[in-house]
Protein backbone atom coordinates (compact mmCIF):
# COMPACT_ATOMS: atom_id res chain seq x y z
CA UNK A 1 0.00 0.00 0.00
CA UNK A 2 1.41 3.34 -0.98
CA UNK A 3 1.17 6.36 1.24
CA UNK A 4 0.85 9.96 0.15
CA UNK A 5 3.96 11.86 1.26
CA UNK A 6 3.45 14.99 3.30
CA UNK A 7 4.17 18.18 1.37
CA UNK A 8 7.45 19.86 2.26
CA UNK A 9 6.90 23.27 3.82
CA UNK A 10 9.47 26.02 3.84
CA UNK A 11 9.97 27.97 7.08
CA UNK A 12 8.22 30.92 5.46
CA UNK A 13 5.20 28.77 4.58
CA UNK A 14 5.11 27.35 8.11
CA UNK A 15 5.16 30.81 9.68
CA UNK A 16 2.40 32.05 7.39
CA UNK A 17 0.20 29.09 8.31
CA UNK A 18 1.08 29.21 12.00
CA UNK A 19 0.41 32.91 12.40
CA UNK A 20 -3.09 32.46 10.97
CA UNK A 21 -3.90 29.28 12.92
CA UNK A 22 -5.95 29.01 16.11
CA UNK A 23 -3.85 26.11 17.40
CA UNK A 24 -0.09 25.81 17.75
CA UNK A 25 2.27 23.58 15.77
CA UNK A 26 6.01 23.06 15.89
CA UNK A 27 8.13 22.81 12.75
CA UNK A 28 11.18 20.77 11.84
CA UNK A 29 12.73 19.75 8.54
CA UNK A 30 9.80 20.75 6.36
CA UNK A 31 7.01 19.32 8.54
CA UNK A 32 4.52 20.80 11.00
CA UNK A 33 3.65 18.91 14.18
CA UNK A 34 0.43 19.81 16.00
CA UNK A 35 0.80 20.31 19.73
CA UNK A 36 -1.56 18.49 22.06
CA UNK A 37 -3.38 19.97 25.05
CA UNK A 38 -1.74 20.04 28.46
CA UNK A 39 -2.98 18.37 31.65
CA UNK A 40 -4.16 20.16 34.77
CA UNK A 41 -0.89 19.44 36.58
CA UNK A 42 1.12 20.57 33.56
CA UNK A 43 -0.72 23.89 33.46
CA UNK A 44 -0.43 24.47 37.21
CA UNK A 45 3.30 23.74 37.25
CA UNK A 46 3.96 26.00 34.26
CA UNK A 47 1.86 28.82 35.73
CA UNK A 48 3.39 28.50 39.21
CA UNK A 49 6.92 28.52 37.82
CA UNK A 50 6.48 31.38 35.36
CA UNK A 51 4.64 33.52 37.94
CA UNK A 52 7.42 33.11 40.50
CA UNK A 53 10.16 33.78 37.95
CA UNK A 54 8.30 36.86 36.74
CA UNK A 55 7.86 38.09 40.33
CA UNK A 56 11.58 37.85 40.99
CA UNK A 57 12.63 39.45 37.70
CA UNK A 58 9.93 42.10 37.26
CA UNK A 59 12.17 44.97 38.35
CA UNK A 60 14.98 43.93 36.02
CA UNK A 61 15.36 44.17 32.24
CA UNK A 62 14.33 40.56 31.74
CA UNK A 63 11.67 38.84 29.63
CA UNK A 64 9.61 35.85 30.82
CA UNK A 65 7.30 34.09 28.36
CA UNK A 66 4.93 31.19 28.90
CA UNK A 67 3.67 28.84 26.20
CA UNK A 68 2.87 31.16 23.27
CA UNK A 69 6.30 32.54 22.38
CA UNK A 70 8.09 30.56 19.67
CA UNK A 71 11.80 29.81 19.82
CA UNK A 72 13.82 29.18 16.70
CA UNK A 73 17.03 27.16 16.77
CA UNK A 74 18.72 29.01 13.93
CA UNK A 75 21.38 26.40 13.21
CA UNK A 76 18.94 23.48 12.86
CA UNK A 77 15.71 25.17 11.74
CA UNK A 78 13.56 23.91 14.64
CA UNK A 79 10.63 26.12 15.62
CA UNK A 80 9.15 25.16 18.96
CA UNK A 81 7.13 26.41 21.93
CA UNK A 82 8.89 25.84 25.27
CA UNK A 83 6.66 25.96 28.34
CA UNK A 84 8.69 28.82 29.82
CA UNK A 85 11.36 31.07 28.30
CA UNK A 86 13.58 33.49 30.20
CA UNK A 87 16.15 35.96 28.94
CA UNK A 88 17.83 38.89 30.66
CA UNK A 89 19.74 39.81 27.53
CA UNK A 90 18.33 42.16 24.91
CA UNK A 91 15.78 39.93 23.13
CA UNK A 92 16.46 39.13 19.49
CA UNK A 93 13.57 38.16 17.21
CA UNK A 94 13.51 36.57 13.78
CA UNK A 95 11.49 39.33 12.13
CA UNK A 96 9.24 42.32 12.71
CA UNK A 97 6.36 40.10 13.92
CA UNK A 98 8.26 39.79 17.23
CA UNK A 99 6.85 36.31 17.91
CA UNK A 100 9.92 34.10 17.38
CA UNK A 101 12.75 34.52 19.90
CA UNK A 102 16.30 33.64 18.90
CA UNK A 103 18.32 34.11 22.11
CA UNK A 104 16.79 32.50 25.22
CA UNK A 105 18.98 32.08 28.30
CA UNK A 106 16.72 29.61 30.14
CA UNK A 107 14.25 27.11 28.67
CA UNK A 108 11.88 25.12 30.86
CA UNK A 109 9.77 22.15 29.78
CA UNK A 110 7.12 20.42 31.90
CA UNK A 111 7.37 16.76 31.00
CA UNK A 112 4.36 14.91 29.57
CA UNK A 113 4.19 11.18 28.74
CA UNK A 114 3.75 11.88 25.03
CA UNK A 115 6.68 14.30 24.74
CA UNK A 116 9.18 13.30 27.44
CA UNK A 117 11.50 11.32 25.16
CA UNK A 118 11.54 14.19 22.64
CA UNK A 119 12.16 16.81 25.36
CA UNK A 120 15.03 14.79 26.82
CA UNK A 121 16.53 13.69 23.52
CA UNK A 122 16.39 15.36 20.13
CA UNK A 123 14.79 18.58 21.35
CA UNK A 124 17.56 19.05 23.91
CA UNK A 125 20.06 18.22 21.18
CA UNK A 126 18.63 21.09 19.15
CA UNK A 127 18.48 23.44 22.14
CA UNK A 128 22.17 22.87 22.84
CA UNK A 129 22.93 24.57 19.51
CA UNK A 130 21.54 27.89 20.82
CA UNK A 131 24.61 29.93 21.76
CA UNK A 132 22.76 32.08 24.31
CA UNK A 133 21.23 29.13 26.21
CA UNK A 134 22.70 28.63 29.66
CA UNK A 135 20.18 26.42 31.47
CA UNK A 136 17.62 23.82 30.42
CA UNK A 137 15.11 22.63 33.01
CA UNK A 138 12.83 19.58 32.96
CA UNK A 139 9.99 19.45 35.49
CA UNK A 140 8.24 16.15 36.15
CA UNK A 141 4.48 16.52 36.64
CA UNK A 142 3.53 13.23 38.34
CA UNK A 143 6.06 13.48 41.20
CA UNK A 144 8.33 16.10 42.71
CA UNK A 145 11.47 16.11 40.57
CA UNK A 146 13.22 18.97 38.79
CA UNK A 147 16.30 18.40 36.61
CA UNK A 148 18.55 21.24 35.49
CA UNK A 149 21.17 21.06 32.77
CA UNK A 150 23.66 23.94 33.02
CA UNK A 151 26.17 24.86 30.33
CA UNK A 152 29.71 24.96 31.72
CA UNK A 153 32.43 27.34 30.46
CA UNK A 154 33.96 24.51 28.39
CA UNK A 155 30.64 23.92 26.62
CA UNK A 156 29.77 20.71 28.46
CA UNK A 157 26.45 20.35 30.28
CA UNK A 158 26.13 19.46 33.98
CA UNK A 159 23.00 17.81 35.40
CA UNK A 160 21.68 18.54 38.89
CA UNK A 161 18.44 17.32 40.47
CA UNK A 162 16.19 18.47 43.31
CA UNK A 163 13.23 16.54 44.66
CA UNK A 164 12.14 17.78 48.12
CA UNK A 165 9.69 20.58 48.96
CA UNK A 166 12.36 22.79 50.57
CA UNK A 167 14.87 22.21 47.76
CA UNK A 168 15.36 25.06 45.32
CA UNK A 169 15.66 25.30 41.57
CA UNK A 170 18.47 27.81 41.21
CA UNK A 171 18.72 29.55 37.83
CA UNK A 172 22.20 31.00 38.09
CA UNK A 173 22.20 32.64 34.65
CA UNK A 174 19.31 34.95 35.58
CA UNK A 175 19.86 35.04 39.38
CA UNK A 176 16.56 33.40 40.28
CA UNK A 177 15.74 30.78 42.93
CA UNK A 178 12.43 28.92 43.41
CA UNK A 179 11.44 26.43 46.10
CA UNK A 180 9.91 23.22 44.78
CA UNK A 181 6.95 23.77 47.10
CA UNK A 182 6.20 26.87 45.02
CA UNK A 183 6.65 25.08 41.70
CA UNK A 184 4.29 22.30 42.81
CA UNK A 185 1.78 24.43 44.74
CA UNK A 186 -1.72 22.87 44.49
CA UNK A 187 -0.44 20.09 42.24
CA UNK A 188 -2.09 16.77 43.08
CA UNK A 189 -0.17 13.57 42.44
CA UNK A 190 -2.02 10.31 41.77
CA UNK A 191 -1.87 7.86 44.65
CA UNK A 192 0.39 4.90 43.78
CA UNK A 193 -1.39 1.58 43.48
CA UNK A 194 -0.58 -0.64 46.46
CA UNK A 195 0.75 -4.14 45.73
CA UNK A 196 -2.08 -6.65 45.65
CA UNK A 197 -4.79 -4.00 45.41
CA UNK A 198 -7.72 -4.81 43.16
CA UNK A 199 -7.85 -2.86 39.92
CA UNK A 200 -10.63 -2.39 37.40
Amino acid sequence: MSTVPKPFLSPEQYLAIERAAETRSEYFRGEMFAMTGASRNHNRIAMNSSAEIHRQLKDRLCEVYQTDMRVKVSSTGLYTYPDIIVTCEHPEFEDSAVDTLLNPQVLIEVLSPSTESWDRGKKFGNYRQIASLREYVLITQDRMLVEKFARLPDGEWRLSEVSRPDDRLILDSVACSIKLSEIYARVEFDEPTKPGAATE
